[in-house]
This record gives C-alpha cells, sequence and structure tokens, in this order.
C-alpha cells in the first residue's frame, strides 16, 4: 500500500465518520460490502446511470421520460418525439458520468480544466438560445460548450427579483479559487461531507461560470466528491425539484442547513440502493415510477 492508498483511507475514515448517525451506518456498511460481485456491481451502476442521467436532464427541462433514457443509453433505440437535442444531451451526459468516474479513481486532482471538459461534453456542441437582456428585452445568445461565460447572466429569483450571477471579469478567478479550496478540503476535511457538498454547489451555482449546463455540471462535481470518498453518487430526483430549488433559495440567504439536509437524504438513497445490490435485489426499472 503506497503512502497515497494511506492517505486516501484515511481521508475517507474522517468523512464517514463526519456522517449523521444513520448515514454513518449505512455509509460503513457499504464500504464493508466491498468489493460487490461483479454482476451486482454491474446492475447497480446500470440503475444509478439511468436514474442520474434522466433525473438530472429533466430537472433542466429534458423532456425523454425515465423508460425512453433507459431506452436510449441501455439499448440504443429511440421513441416518442423529441427534440434531436434532448436525445443528444442525454447521451453527453452520460458520457460525463463516465469521465467524472475515471477522474475518481485517479489520483490527481481536479482542475478547472476537466469542468470545461464536463460542460463541453454535456452540451454537445454550440447553439442558439433564447434569453433575455438585464432590461427584460428577448434576444437570443450563443451558447459555447466548455468555454467560461463572455456574457452577463443572472436569474429571475421565486420573488420576482433579478439575481445577477459572476460576471464574466470576475468568473476565472472565482473559479480558481473555488478549486484551489475544493483540492484543500479533500486533502485535509473541515467540513461534514453534506456540508461539504452544500458549500461547493452553493459557490459554484453562485458563479455560475458557464452560460448553459451549470446545473448539470455541478451535480457531476458534487458526485465527482461522493466518488473519490468510496461513497455512491446522489441523485436529486426531478420529482424534488420544488424542494432543492427551496433549498438553494435558503443557501442564497445563508443557510446552507437545508441543503446539506437533502443531499445527505440522497446519500441515503443512494446507499440503501447500494446494499440491495450487494444483496443482489436490483431492477433497473424503479419501483416508484
Amino acid at each position: 500500500m503506497t503512502d497515497s492508498d494511506d492517505h486516501n483511507a484515511d481521508q475517507r475514515v474522517r468523512w464517514v465518520d463526519s456522517l449523521p448517525e444513520e448515514l454513518h451506518r449505512l455509509a460503513r456498511d457499504w464500504l464493508a460490502a466491498q468489493p460487490l460481485p461483479a454482476e451486482n456491481e454491474g446492475r447497480l451502476w446500470q440503475r444509478l446511470r439511468i436514474e442520474w442521467n434522466y433525473n438530472s436532464n429533466h430537472i433542466e427541462g429534458n423532456t425523454l421520460t425515465y423508460g425512453e433514457t433507459l431506452l436510449l443509453l441501455i439499448h440504443g433505440r429511440t421513441r416518442g418525439e423529441h427534440l434531436l437535442r434532448e436525445y443528444e444531451e442525454m447521451r453527453g451526459h452520460d458520457v460525463a458520468i463516465e469521465l467524472v468516474r475515471s477522474l475518481a479513481r485517479e489520483e490527481r486532482q481536479l482542475g478547472e480544466g476537466d469542468l470545461r471538459d464536463l460542460n463541453r461534453i454535456v452540451l454537445k456542441e454550440g447553439f442558439w438560445r433564447v434569453a433575455q437582456t438585464p432590461g427584460g428585452e428577448p434576444t437570443r445568445k450563443w451558447i459555447e460548450p466548455g468555454r467560461y461565460k463572455t456574457q452577463p447572466n443572472h436569474v429571475i429569483t421565486a420573488t420576482g427579483e433579478l439575481f445577477h450571477f459572476a460576471t464574466p471579469e470576475e468568473t476565472p478567478a472565482r473559479m480558481a479559487d473555488l478549486v484551489q479550496w475544493l483540492r484543500g478540503e479533500m486533502q485535509t476535511p473541515t467540513l461534514a461531507l453534506p456540508e461539504l457538498l452544500a458549500r461547493l454547489h452553493h459557490n459554484f451555482v453562485r458563479i455560475h461560470p458557464f452560460d448553459d449546463g451549470n446545473g448539470r455540471v455541478v451535480r457531476l462535481l458534487i458526485n465527482f466528491v461522493l466518488l473519490r470518498a468510496g461513497l455512491l453518487p446522489l441523485i436529486v430526483k426531478s420529482r424534488d425539484r420544488r424542494r432543492y430549488l427551496e433549498t438553494i433559495a435558503q443557501a442564497d440567504a445563508g443557510d446552507l442547513t437545508g441543503l446539506a439536509e437533502f443531499f445527505a437524504a440522497a446519500m441515503g438513497w443512494s446507499l440503501r440502493l447500494g446494499l440491495e445490490a450487494s444483496r443482489g435485489l436490483i431492477e433497473l426499472q424503479p419501483d416508484d415510477e
């Protein structure tokens, strides 16, 4: 065992020990169940792959159903009448998941270039998008995958207010700071894992470094952290979108507790699924859909 292996093992212990009691038990049981039989691990990752692709894209407006996502990614077939771009983005996101899994297995630290690569892969190719000027006038905006934004971006909040993200000029420095902070936290954790995920998600979203695809990229990013910790990716379910956005709004107001708890609950769902898979009890089609 190398010094790096020792450090990674110590890091995983600290992260698991930082979890709330029930989540700590699930994480400990999951790690103790490793390695899974190849067939069980394969079925688990097929299920997680479909859940992750379907839900993360559906949250952003993709109209493929869970069944259509499964058909596309597992069987290479299409069904239904959807825009070509929706199929392409689903396939692109699937490739991005495999990149995240690969990055998590490597010993090197994550870099800004990796995040730009994820955005490029998720968006596939450039396109025009309908947008609004800060004054509310309709316009069109060219989206360039894999490149930090060159124009200001903003969002209309639930209260109808206009919230401006980091400016294009601020973005490179703020992203460099974010990546450096994450590297430090992953080397020497100071936050409980759900709190780390919440803070990472919040800080990334406040920057909104890309013209499009920020939500999918930040969910890929937090799952990179979980995979590096030896755990399973969390799935933000599209049916929980309203609660997810509420906790993001609470974080914007200075309280990250709700977002951390939301992520902790999602972590628990994935770990329970993993433990079912360890016993050979898993299906590709979810019970609740």
